[in-house]
């Protein structure tokens, strides 16, 4: 099935190395999206990337560490995310936090009695 919406979508650009407490910064926006019962979020590493620094990251090949940018993406209502991005705000202490309105389409299988077949 397939279901059309307009949802929020907040996008944290932060980079490997941000933390929050003795955790990833990531890890920590995922927590509390999870403790909030926020519909999804996502953590994508980047493979190259530039912020206010105009420091373009990047990794290196004869190093073992890096520190290469971090994308989280949230989709929700507009009301789950505005509860959420007060926590987001205390958690980041640099990079950028984005807020945008998107065209939401989600798809799941139907429950058992809305197939008709027959089943109770």
């Amino acid at each position: 099935m397939r279901e059309e919406f307009q949802a929020k979508m907040l996008r944290v650009y932060c980079m490997e190395t941000d933390r929050w407490k003795d955790a990833p910064l990531y890890e920590g926006i995922v927590a509390k999206c999870m403790e909030m019962g926020i519909a999804g979020a996502t953590v994508c590493r980047g493979l190259e990337g530039f912020g206010a620094s105009a420091r373009i990251y990047q990794p290196h090949p004869f190093s073992i560490s890096s520190n290469l940018p971090i994308l989280v993406s949230v989709v929700d209502t507009e009301a789950q995310i505005q509860r959420l991005l007060p926590h987001v705000e205390e958690m980041i202490a640099g990079g950028l936090i984005a807020i945008s309105t998107v065209d939401a389409i989600r798809y799941f299988l139907p429950e058992r009695d809305e197939v008709g077949d027959g089943q109770p």
